[in-house]
């Protein structure tokens, strides 16, 4: 394929595709949404309250929510084109959504996941950041590789024995580009199909500096001994709840940069830290795990409380 990634799809039937992070439903907002209508070479473009005929050098309309993920794929499924999306892509998010501790926290998957629970084939397509910033040249043929993949994906979907959603059908896939100097290579990068790392994260939040009594100094775990910082402005008569203040920042280096010595052959943690494409088939739901040697699901004396 030589056009730009799902510009071919867009003549063969309906996708939707999404950038945005976050993966929980909106249920108390009232959520908006715009027309776009994108021009080439850079896709700058008119915004619109009402739907409207293309002008000399549009290319497409799109339509803009508010919304997080989750809720523009269903509103796109069911709202929007009822009976008309043959598959969604939700992407490409610029970062790796590879292994537990990225997926579980993932707009990108978010979304996948609520379209293929309203049972619509589904495709969470990532960018892994390798190098900071990452080249602009490698973008075209993520592209292009991206393309080929989805479209191998979709012609030869896969099934899943314990599939139930779409009688038997895998749910939906999650595919991680890394981007790397791999990509403007002729041979490309190796595509693996893999299982997700269960892996985990530790702190994710830190506390901020606040302002307290000129008796009580700052405690062993604050950011920043002096009594000015972010919460500065609040009274000093406040102070008994600055110490309850946390801001999200994350110690993801083991995450990023991962020992491979400890990461499973065949995750997709251990794809992606070879510079290499991964492909994980997902079920829209919890992993259950079988149910402990000897016990009888209908034996309800199982289940009574010993005091």
């Amino acid at each position: 394929m030589t056009e730009t990634c799902f510009e071919n799809f867009d003549r063969a039937f309906k996708i939707i595709t999404f950038r945005i992070a976050r993966k929980a439903y909106q249920i108390t907002e009232t959520i908006k949404g715009r027309y776009y209508y994108p021009k080439d070479p850079d896709g700058k473009g008119e915004v619109s309250e009402t739907s409207r005929h293309l002008k000399e050098g549009e290319t497409t309309e799109w339509i803009l929510l508010d919304g997080t993920p989750a809720t523009c794929s269903n509103i796109a499924i069911h709202n929007l084109y009822p009976g008309e999306i043959d598959l969604l892509i939700s992407g490409p998010n610029l970062g790796r959504n590879s292994s537990a501790a990225f997926a579980l926290s993932s707009g990108t998957i978010g979304a996948a996941l609520s379209s293929s629970l309203s049972k619509t084939r589904s495709i969470a397509l990532s960018y892994g950041t390798v190098e900071h910033p990452t080249p602009l040249d490698y973008f075209e043929p993520a592209h292009q590789l991206s393309s080929r993949i989805i479209r191998h994906l979709w012609e030869d979907w896969g099934q899943d024995k314990g599939g139930s959603i779409r009688n038997g059908e895998v749910d939906l896939y999650n595919v991680n580009v890394p981007m790397v100097e791999g990509l403007l290579k002729e041979e490309g990068l190796r595509i693996c199909w893999t299982h997700m790392w269960r892996n985990s994260y530790g702190k994710l939040f830190k506390p901020l500096t606040a302002p307290r009594p000129a008796t009580s100094p700052a405690g062993p775990d604050s950011l920043d001994h002096s009594t000015e910082g972010p919460l500065s402005h609040i009274a000093a008569s406040d102070s008994s709840s600055h110490a309850l203040t946390f801001k999200f920042g994350p110690e993801m280096t083991g995450l990023i940069h991962p020992d491979l010595a400890n990461v499973p052959v065949g995750s997709d943690g251990w794809a992606i830290a070879k510079g290499w494409v991964s492909v994980t088939p997902l079920r829209a739901c919890f992993a259950e795990p079988e149910h402990p040697t000897g016990i009888n699901i209908w034996d309800t004396s199982e289940w009574k409380m010993k005091l």
